[in-house]
């Protein structure tokens, strides 16, 4: 049912938001001459990794020197057109594909990059050891889900793995669509970079 569900709802959006392809597409080009899209290697379902496509956002050389760095706040990385996208998460519209071809859910965890880090009282350490990471890749990872609407932008993934895990344990139709629907209007009122309350 939910697999349905996102292959409609992702083939609808994929034709509805044509016109803003073309919008973003050319707003991107005409910015700094770079490439419109980014893809990215993500973590899916089971472990299976996929290359998820977004619009990019960020100069093209984002990464050079620096490797995979998450965007702060005013991050001088991102350009202006990426920083009305980031707002109002028109980057990831080309997820939608991502959805439709069965990578993505349109609701779950947020899908991680392999091999992916974070910093713990001065030792770094690997997210796959984290407690709560194999439930979380039990499901489809989402563009959308718990953690990205009610966690705090910078709270360590720990934390947010305990909001992926309420997901996982409570997951149905009516949460997803609660989910989607408070998505849709932090979307409309450009919160999503917000790093308190988005809506």
């Amino acid at each position: 049912m939910k697999r349905l569900f996102d292959m409609m709802l992702a083939g609808a959006g994929l034709v509805a938001s044509a016109p803003l392809w073309a919008l973003f597409g050319a707003a991107i080009k005409l910015e700094d001459g770079g490439p419109i899209f980014y893809t990215q290697e993500r973590v899916g379902l089971r472990g299976r990794v996929f290359s998820a496509l977004k619009f990019r956002s960020m100069r093209p050389d984002a990464e050079s020197g620096l490797g995979a760095v998450q965007a702060t706040e005013d991050d001088p990385r991102v350009t202006k057109v990426g920083r009305l996208m980031r707002a109002t998460a028109m980057d990831e519209l080309p997820q939608l594909w991502n959805i439709f071809r069965g990578d993505m859910s349109f609701v779950g965890p947020r899908a991680l990059r392999p091999g992916e880090a974070e910093a713990d009282g001065g030792a770094v350490v690997q997210l796959k050891d984290i407690p709560g990471y194999a439930s979380r890749i039990a499901v489809r990872p989402g563009l959308t889900g718990i953690a990205q609407i009610y966690a705090p932008r910078d709270v360590p993934r720990r934390q947010k793995f305990r909001y992926d895990g309420l997901y996982v344990r409570r997951q149905s139709m009516t949460l997803d669509l609660r989910l989607i629907l408070l998505s849709f209007w932090i979307s409309f009122r450009g919160t999503w970079e917000s790093r308190g309350r988005k809506y």
